[in-house]
């Protein structure tokens, strides 16, 4: 596997110097781990011209090492972190103007800038590594790919298990036990498993109800391979499917066809949007529609670029994307199917193989 670091490193540099930056202080932690191959769950990192500086505590003392070797200086702090950083920036002169991830400091921690970190002119930056994070590299790729396979494996095993008169929380359980056993790190979020007409919420969290027969059966979760997530959608029926049930599917399943063999890199989130909006609303669906067709996959399962009706950003080549276009009725139900895909120039491919044709589970 090749060692990405540098040349994110370089580039993280060269977008300090066109903003006129001495350094950037990096909090989030995903971020952290893009840059730097840390996976602690406590760090600072300190990024200038010559400077790499990681800060974390004793609990990480050995991990960081085995993480980072060489790469950064690495300082173990015994008490606060940030006690530790104001120490480091006395120490190095050169530095005097420094961006902060505005969309990721705590409140909290931007008091300490405002209070403590007087003798330095701070800085807000936006997305100064996200937009890096947002063409995946050929590791990355096999990560979330790998992740991908992970999920559908998981999904594939617990499938055979369901039956009705389980309660939503039973199946969640099931799949989240397959998950591991198949090689998931953890869970991406909250494994959402709604039935009958709980599957109406989009982002229902499972519970106690009992699955019937004719239940629809929404399951959206995902697995962490590398550090990278998966997330995929489906939905089934408990027993035999009525026709609403198959026609409102259908429906779901055309949209979500449409836009993975149209969505392109290059296009607009708007204009990816579209490729299922468009259709959902001509089959009289429009309204219940209400979120937008998918969003980036990486580190965080959640995170650019979105393919949203608000969005003019381009879609770069080699992100990884969701596709999940959805139909939700309020007291009957809802349908979404959503797949992992990779934007190449020559198409999209897909990285959930599981069947999208509508599942009877008996």
């Amino acid at each position: 596997m090749a060692d990405r670091r540098p040349e994110r490193l370089a580039a993280t540099r060269e977008a300090l110097h066109r903003a006129h930056l001495d350094a950037l202080l990096v909090t989030s932690l995903p971020n952290i781990r893009y840059l730097t191959g840390f996976s602690g769950t406590s760090a600072l990192l300190l990024v200038g011209p010559r400077e790499l500086l990681l800060l974390t505590d004793f609990r990480y003392e050995t991990q960081v090492a085995e993480e980072i070797g060489d790469f950064a200086r690495v300082s173990i702090q015994s008490q606060s972190l940030w006690k530790g950083l104001w120490t480091a920036l006395t120490q190095a002169p050169g530095i005097t103007t420094i961006g902060f991830e505005s969309t990721q400091l705590l409140h909290r921690d931007f008091q300490r800038l405002l209070e403590q970190g007087t003798r330095w002119q701070w800085r807000p930056t936006t997305d100064m590594v996200e937009s890096l994070r947002e063409r995946k590299d050929a590791d990355e790729v096999a990560a979330i790919s790998d992740a991908a396979e992970v999920a559908v494996a998981a999904l594939g095993a617990t499938i055979p298990l369901v039956r009705a008169g389980m309660t939503e929380l039973e199946v969640a359980g099931t799949l989240e036990r397959e998950l591991r056993i198949a090689g998931s790190e953890g869970f991406p979020f909250p494994t959402i498993v709604a039935s009958g007409g709980r599957s109406a919420l989009p982002h229902a969290r499972s519970s106690t109800r009992e699955l019937a027969t004719g239940d629809l059966l929404l399951v959206d979760f995902g697995a962490i391979v590398r550090g990278y997530c998966s997330d995929i959608t489906r939905t089934f029926v408990i027993g035999a499917a009525d026709e609403r049930q198959r026609e409102e599917f259908e429906v779901v399943r055309e949209a979500n066809a449409l836009a993975v063999a149209g969505v392109r890199p290059g296009m607009s989130g708007r204009d990816a949007d579209a490729l299922a909006r468009d259709y959902i609303h001509l089959r009289g669906h429009g309204p219940r529609f209400g979120h937008s067709l998918g969003h980036g996959l990486g580190l965080e399962v959640h995170e650019a670029p979105r393919l949203a009706r608000t969005s003019e950003a381009v879609l770069p080549e080699n992100a990884v994307v969701t596709i999940e276009p959805g139909v939700y009725v309020p007291s009957w139900g809802g349908i979404r199917i959503e797949d992992d895909v990779l934007l190449r120039a020559g198409g999209a491919l897909v990285l959930t193989d599981f069947p999208r044709e509508l599942l009877e589970l008996t």
